[in-house]
């Protein structure tokens, strides 16, 4: 387990579909931040709280004039977290700031290329069989 801190920013970002003519709104939050920050818990605190008050979503930033300044409310949850609504012109965004501790990391992996053997094989054969989804230790799988 490591001991960098780090303040998260994420977007509620809003995705319209339409499907037989009926208009979808879709939201889910992204993930649009990671820093690192050193330092105590409080200095993390810190840092999360200043990024709730002054950071600007790159969506009002793209059209904002100099000197314009957007409302903002923010509030603090009990868990620590926070959630900012962000309003320009007609155009508005909700964030939620959090600190995390990074407990895991793993660098990407890459199987082997392909022999021109293997490739044939794969398309005569077809493909492999998939992985298991994970289930919790000690009871099978519903797959």
């Amino acid at each position: 387990m490591t001991d960098d801190w780090y303040v998260l920013i994420e977007e509620d970002t809003r995705v319209t579909a339409r499907a037989d003519g009926v208009e979808l709104r879709l939201h889910h939050w992204t993930l649009v931040a990671s820093h690192p920050v050193s330092g105590t818990e409080e200095e993390v605190r810190a840092t999360a709280e200043d990024a709730a008050l002054h950071y600007l979503p790159a969506v009002l930033a793209r059209h904002a004039r100099r000197g314009d300044t957007p409302a903002r409310r923010a509030y603090r949850t009990a868990g620590g977290d926070w959630l900012v609504w962000v309003k320009q012109n007609h155009r508005e965004c909700h964030l939620r700031v959090s600190t995390a501790r990074l407990v895991h990391a793993r660098d990407e992996e890459h199987a082997p290329a392909k022999s021109l053997k293997e490739k044939f094989r794969t398309a005569l054969e077809g493909p492999e069989p998939a992985e298991a989804p994970w289930a919790p230790r000690g009871r099978p799988s519903d797959g």
